[in-house]
């Protein structure tokens, strides 16, 4: 059984970030498959939503097209239960709670648990509103991934306490995107983490070179890119995928301590 502890077992974890049904499901279903093959260690999917408030605008606008071309919620199920035919690493949802509440949160679980999906991402629902999602995933066997920021400080060791999966430490204030320098000390929001628990620690938003991603993961276990893939497959549209698969490959190279 698929857990996303895995993702850590081998050295540090790089983690891509893809919006699901941009330019198509298709070329979701491609680039996922190319990202597994190149190296990737869990996948993050995003399910198109109309308002992504943590997004800066490459994946506020991959939303955008997703849903132009009719990305539904249950087409991604979909495309998660195809991609478990061949795709063993771990995977986990990112959406937001309105696209969860709309759906049916007990339904959207369940369907999740019945694709293969082992974990969530809810970047709108504070640690201390995890109560609305937190039982109901731990029925259905999936993890709801806590994520803490700059600003966390004190909160921090609550939050571990309570994490399952890995935690998310975010490296910028602000939303998601491309960031010439990360400045945070990640290094000692990890040690704060580890300090409550032993749970693998993953560095996102920001990162987007190879220098960088070396940078994060001498101080966490694992690496999230998102912004720079998308950026990609918006310039390259259905092919994409070599492109992305070389990226993958190129990042998880740089990670290899």
């Amino acid at each position: 059984m698929i857990k996303i502890a895995d993702a850590f077992l081998s050295g540090k974890a790089f983690i891509p970030f893809i919006t699901c049904g941009d330019p198509d499901l298709e070329t979701t279903a491609k680039l996922v498959r190319a990202a597994a093959r190149s190296g990737a260690d869990l996948i993050e999917l995003g399910i198109p939503f109309s308002d992504p408030t943590a997004e800066g605008p490459v994946i506020q606008e991959a939303n955008e097209r997703a849903l132009r071309a009719g990305t539904t919620t249950d087409k991604v199920f979909d495309l998660v239960q195809e991609l478990r035919r061949d795709v063993a690493i771990p995977m986990v949802f990112m959406t937001y709670a309105n696209v969860v509440f709309s759906y049916g949160t007990d339904r959207f679980l369940q369907n999740c648990a019945g694709a293969g999906i082992q974990g969530l991402i809810l970047p709108d629902v504070p640690f201390e509103e995890k109560e609305e999602f937190d039982p109901a995933c731990k029925a259905y066997g999936l993890e709801l991934v806590s994520l803490i920021a700059p600003t966390s400080e004190d909160r921090i060791g609550r939050i571990a306490k309570e994490a399952s999966g890995f935690v998310y430490c975010v490296s910028s204030l602000g939303v998601t995107g491309v960031r010439a320098e990360i400045t945070t000390d990640i290094a000692s929001m990890v040690q704060l983490v580890k300090r409550e628990k032993d749970i693998p620690c993953a560095v996102g938003f920001g990162i987007s070179t190879p220098e960088q991603a070396r940078k994060m993961a001498a101080q966490a276990d694992g690496v999230i890119v998102g912004s720079a893939i998308m950026k990609l497959v918006a310039k390259y549209g259905r092919e994409a995928v070599p492109h992305v698969a070389e990226y993958v490959k190129e990042m998880k190279d740089a990670i290899r301590f």
